[in-house]
């Protein structure tokens, strides 16, 4: 049997030890967040809660600005320059979707790049590519990069293949493993790329992200691969209260036989999600500390 990579305990030490480094630091003020939700989805919420309660666990501020659905795009942008302005801020995080007269390219672009945590500007993917140590990375691969170097996962000279191509995700990713030090040989494939499955079945580690249950199958696996899930898909459940189950993009059964290391959904690649936004919020007020 593989071996399950558990994100839940490595968001837990993750968060453990951002407490530890922040409780001896002494500063004038706490670092603080600043959560934009646009509308009531209920997910969005949720999510936002979440972030909320762990960041105050770190000892973390964080702040909710919510906005109606209706809002206008200058509206948004003035809440943002807002924050951007304001010293007592270190972090901005708009989240996502956000209702389709609103534009999530402009408005992650328009979040300063030191306050931009999720590292979705033009500005820190720009400093990405470059392998400047200055960019806040996506948080999803960030998280990932943390669960396989903690579960002793070799990158360098292996081949991975990174299903998803999206600015929040694949790109961010990719970028990630070719960096000097991950040194791994990278493909990235999509809904456009052919003989996906000849692809896939040459991977050491193979990172799903396409947000569509049951894409990566057991013949597209090649035996001691890495497997990292990180769809998030709701399907009907008469088991569940809720009516509905969560799965990846993986279909987890059939693939797990053929793994070394294998990421669960729920619990594998979530936590760590968020355990590295508030990583990246740490860094931003360190930074904002030392005037940079």
């Amino acid at each position: 049997m593989p071996e399950i990579i558990d994100g839940n305990a490595a968001a837990k030490s993750v968060c453990e030890e951002l407490s530890k480094k922040l409780a001896g630091i002494s500063a004038p003020r706490r670092p603080c967040v600043a959560f934009i939700r646009v509308g009531e989805d209920p997910a969005s919420v949720s999510y936002v809660k979440k972030k909320g309660r762990i960041a105050g666990e770190i000892g973390i501020e964080s702040r909710l600005h919510v906005l109606p659905e209706s809002v206008s795009q200058g509206e948004l942008n003035d809440l943002i320059d807002s924050l951007n302005a304001d010293d007592s801020v270190d972090a901005v995080l708009i989240q996502a979707p956000l209702p389709g007269h609103l534009s999530e390219r402009d408005s992650f672009n328009r979040v300063r790049a030191d306050k931009d945590v999720d590292g979705f500007s033009r500005a820190n993917l720009g400093m990405l590519c470059q392998e400047d140590p200055r960019a806040f990375t996506a948080c999803t691969p960030a998280g990932i990069m943390e669960l396989l170097k903690r579960h002793g996962v070799q990158t360098a000279g292996k081949r991975a293949v990174v299903l998803g191509r999206s600015i929040i995700v694949g790109k961010p990713m990719a970028l990630l493993l070719m960096q000097k030090g991950a040194d791994a040989t990278v493909s990235v494939c999509h809904s456009k790329s052919e003989n996906l499955k000849e692809i896939c079945s040459q991977a050491d580690i193979l990172i799903a992200a396409v947000g569509r249950p049951g894409t990566v199958t057991a013949d597209m696996v090649k035996e001691g691969a890495c497997v990292i899930d990180v769809g998030i898909n709701r399907v009907p459940s008469a088991e569940t209260k809720s009516g509905y189950r969560l799965v990846g993009d993986v279909d987890f059964e059939s693939v797990a036989p053929k793994c070394s290391k294998i990421t669960p959904v729920p619990g594998g690649v979530g936590p760590m999600t968020v355990a590295m936004l508030m990583s990246n919020t740490l860094a931003a007020y360190m930074r904002h500390l030392q005037g940079r």
